[in-house]
């Protein structure tokens, strides 16, 4: 039987940092299954909605060679997808919380005698960083000339 890896995210600006990601989680398994967070779920978590619509995202993510599912998800909740693709290693980010929603997937995860694998975020970059990057890049160079003369 072919070993299931699941991991979820937003994927917004398809970075080196996701690549990493994506390609380890690879290692880990045979099948690689990636969920992405539709915008109203992201809202829910995030302070802002992603700049690539889904659409986009999930084809960017169906091109590399690495991963084998896409899988949109529109509830910010984690076990139907497990369920759905019987996992058998979800991966998250160092940073998952306690919220509910953690909580419930870890609770399922453990229960079906599953493993959950915890990666270190990519210190290269984040679409965050690469998003402030951009912002401000625009702003210095769209300064008004405030006492030029």
């Amino acid at each position: 039987m072919k070993k299931i890896v699941y991991t979820v995210g937003t994927f917004d600006l398809l970075h080196v940092g996701h690549l990493a990601l994506l390609k380890y989680c690879k290692t880990l398994g045979d099948i690689l299954a990636v969920g992405v967070a539709s915008d109203e779920v992201v809202n829910m978590y995030k302070p802002n909605i992603p700049i690539v619509p889904l659409e986009q995202r999930i084809e960017m993510l169906k091109a590399l060679s690495c991963v084998d599912i896409v899988r949109p998800y529109y509830n910010l909740e984690y076990v139907s997808g497990c369920k759905e693709l019987n996992v058998d290693i979800f991966v998250v980010g160092e940073d998952w919380g306690k919220k509910p929603y953690n909580l419930d997937v870890d609770n399922f995860i453990l229960s079906m005698g599953k493993k959950i694998q915890k990666v270190k975020y990519n210190p290269r970059t984040s679409s965050t960083k690469i998003k402030d990057i951009v912002l401000e890049q625009f702003l210095s160079k769209n300064k008004p000339m405030i006492n030029a003369f």
